[in-house]
């Protein structure tokens, strides 16, 4: 259904030059001179690859990879640098929200308009237009001009024309996250059934890596106008997360990002390691590894009955879990000096995912505050034997439970066993 080969479509950057330089450059071009041009941006570099009738294909990436770029281009939008695209029928593209729909005429006008555009007859148009009306639950508003619309109203109209007309590819580019949850589940139902029961062919660019995974059968990792992987949504799913992680810890960088710091002065942080268990100072650990922190501190005042507490945090501050010394040094008297204290953890059950740690530090009889901070060491779990997309998409720790499954008819029975 679409062939895309060495597909590279370039920008020019600015595209504005000045009155002298224009005149520079027409004088050098009779000189036969080099001309002096503008850097030129590869949105989408040496694409290839195709799609069979009736496969679901989601395109992921980080922003700016090319992914929109390049269903512009399928949806013939946009026309390339280089390369070819071959489309075989008629396309209902949702590029972006508001695409394709004129704000100054009415929800109606524009359901007959798209329809025009895609080359279906006005006799079909009005045999589905009660449909379309009602699956975009815009009944009350339909003979409003759509500038009017909400955001969420547009694109629910759009979202219904490109549906329910008869498109034998659909194309859409991240505008399932507009509107409400109700009318998203109803968009998801709506493409599984165009998918089992109608076989399109549907392309599906989401930054929704687990709708991608359910949805799709075969993902596109994309990064920086280049193809980085295709194939099992699965695999191409855990390496875009793979490749968040390390952007997320490269961005973190030594921590103390937009982090909180209270201190008294009685107590000072001075370094946070982490080592692993061959007792190495790493960044990096795997799933279920024991791991070691090591807290070195300088006291600078008599402390009593310190209370030390530790916690594990994601990198936008989403608390997860929280280690507190409680009683076990709260007969003791610190004096000034250098302190480590080591916290380990046993098989660390985290599942893969960037995270960081903070710590507090109470004092006295009556517990005072002397020390807080937040992102004090960014620390990335990596991936072993768990799906990537199995993990942080459904939360954080790997509960291990154990299944069994009972037949309660008669005699209690296990199935399975």
């Amino acid at each position: 259904m679409i062939e895309v080969n060495h597909l590279t479509k370039e920008y020019q950057l600015g595209h504005l030059t000045s009155l002298k330089e224009t005149a520079l450059n027409t004088m050098r071009r009779l000189a036969f001179q080099p001309v002096h041009e503008r850097e030129r941006f590869k949105a989408l570099d040496d694409v290839n690859f195709h799609i069979n009738e009736g496969e679901v294909v989601g395109i992921i990436g980080h922003n700016g990879a090319g992914k929109s770029t390049l269903l512009k281009h399928l949806a013939n939008i946009s026309k390339p640098t280089k390369g070819s695209v071959a489309v075989r029928g008629s396309i209902a593209p949702l590029i972006e929200v508001g695409a394709g729909v004129n704000p100054e005429l009415t929800g109606r006008e524009n359901i007959f308009l798209n329809g025009a555009i895609l080359g279906i007859p006005k006799k079909i148009i009005q045999k589905k237009l009660d449909d379309i009306i009602s699956f975009s639950e815009l009944e009350q508003f339909i003979d409003t001009p759509v500038k009017r619309y909400s955001s969420g109203m547009t694109v629910k109209l759009g979202f219904s024309i490109a549906t329910s007309l008869d498109a034998d590819i659909l194309i859409i580019d991240e505008v399932l996250a507009v509107g409400d949850l109700a009318f998203q589940r109803k968009c998801f139902d709506k493409m599984e059934s165009m998918i089992v029961h109608q076989g399109k062919t549907v392309l599906l660019v989401s930054h929704n890596i687990r709708q991608i995974e359910r949805i799709c059968k075969r993902v596109i990792l994309m990064d920086h106008g280049k193809i980085l992987s295709d194939g099992n949504p699965s695999k191409v799913c855990g390496l875009f997360y793979t490749q968040s992680d390390d952007k997320i810890k490269t961005q973190s960088g030594g921590g103390n990002i937009s982090s909180r710091k209270e201190q008294s002065g009685e107590i000072e942080l001075i370094s946070v390691e982490l080592t692993n268990q061959q007792g190495n100072i790493v960044d990096k650990i795997a799933y279920n590894e024991d791991v070691t922190f090591n807290l070195k501190f300088k006291i600078n005042n008599i402390l009593e009955h310190p209370n030390f507490g530790f916690g594990i945090h994601t990198t936008d501050f989403l608390y997860l879990a929280t280690e507190i010394t409680e009683e076990k040094y709260k007969d003791q008297i610190l004096s000034p000096g250098n302190y480590t204290l080591s916290i380990r953890i046993p098989n660390f059950p985290f599942l893969p995912g960037v995270f960081s740690i903070r710590v507090g530090v109470q004092a006295g009889k009556i517990a005072r505050n002397i020390f807080y901070q937040e992102n004090i060491l960014p620390f990335q779990v990596k991936n072993t034997t768990e799906e990537r997309t199995q993990s942080m998409s459904e939360g954080f720790i790997h509960l291990n439970g154990n299944w069994n499954l009972f037949h309660n008819l008669g005699d209690t029975q296990c199935i399975g066993e």
